[in-house]
Formats: structure tokens, C-alpha cells, sequence
């Protein structure tokens, strides 16, 4: 009977471990609304993260960029490259997107490490494609993106006001150096 437990328990919590943050990873702030009418074609290419909180997984990075391709199976790859400033080594992370409903919604799930699946929400982006403002699936997660290594003061603060009225602590920020 002991034995039945020990083999049963971590199953049955790693399961539910795994549906809860399945679940939840790939969802979308309360206030904040996904881009409709989303182009991906236009979304594609090179992006500068301009801001984002201090993630353990982007440590210490500066110049760091995010490639989006499509792949033959219609999903997006993901290249995020950055420079560790610390360690003096670049790193670099491929992953894979996938529509979360449709694909005129920007509502996105990514994978650096399947089957772990995360948020990610276009909420804001101008009518050329040059500015977006990135939300995960929960307050942790935020990045502002040009396709330059600069963004115009109104585009900031238009993103600035915008992220606050979700409830983002964009006090928080870290503004990414390029050089």
C-alpha cells in the first residue's frame, strides 16, 4: 500500500502541477485585450527589446533581440539572442510560437522548453509594425519592442499609460541598452 502511494502521489501532483501552469501560463492579464485584426506576415522579422522587467532567464542582458520566422508548419520560431554583459558571452534562446485561437488575434503561446508553454499578447502595436507592447499571461511579464534600437517618447508613453491600466508596476522596467 505504501509503495501504491509513493508511485501514484508524484504523478498524480506533477499532473495537476503541470495543468495549472499549462493552463495559466498561456493566458492573457484581466484588462488587457490581444491586438485583433493582427497581421503575423508584418510582425515577422527582427525586434529590439527596448524595456522588460528583471527575468532570471534574461539576467543581466543587454542588446537583446527577438527573430520571428515562419515555419513550414505554420507556427512561429523564436530566436532571442542577448549579451551577458556579466560573463562577457552571448546567449541565445530558439523557441516556437503557435495562435493561440486565431491567427488575426494576437494571442500567441511560446516554448523554449516543451511541453511548458507561455503567454504572449500583443497588446498594443502602431499601424506600421514599428512599436509593440508585449504582455505575458500575468503581471510579471512585459516588454516593450522597436524595430529600431530607439522608440519615440510618445510611443513609450503611450505603452507606459497603457501597461499601467492594466495594473503593471512599470516603475519596474528595465530600460535595455543597444550598443
Amino acid at each position: 500500500m505504501k509503495t501504491f502511494h509513493k508511485i501514484i502521489l508524484p504523478v498524480s501532483l506533477g499532473a495537476l502541477a503541470y495543468m495549472a501552469f499549462h493552463s495559466y501560463s498561456v493566458g492573457i492579464p484581466r484588462g488587457a485585450v490581444a491586438i485583433k485584426n493582427f497581421d503575423v506576415k508584418k510582425y515577422l522579422g527582427r525586434w529590439y527589446e527596448i524595456a522588460r522587467f528583471d527575468y532570471k532567464f534574461e539576467k543581466n542582458m543587454d542588446n537583446v533581440t527577438a527573430e520571428y520566422s515562419e515555419n513550414p508548419n505554420g507556427s512561429i520560431q523564436v530566436r532571442n539572442k542577448g549579451y551577458d554583459y556579466i560573463k562577457k558571452v552571448w546567449n541565445e534562446s530558439i523557441g516556437e510560437a503557435k495562435f493561440v485561437k486565431d491567427t488575426t488575434e494576437a494571442r500567441l503561446k511560446v516554448s523554449f522548453f516543451k511541453p511548458i508553454w507561455a503567454g504572449y499578447n500583443v497588446i498594443d502595436i502602431d499601424e506600421d509594425y514599428q512599436y509593440a507592447l508585449v504582455a505575458g499571461s500575468s503581471l510579471k511579464y512585459l516588454w516593450i519592442l522597436s524595430r529600431t534600437t530607439t522608440i519615440p517618447e510618445s510611443i513609450r508613453q503611450r505603452f507606459i499609460e497603457k501597461a499601467q491600466k492594466i495594473g503593471y508596476n512599470t516603475d519596474e522596467l528595465i530600460w535595455v541598452r543597444h550598443h
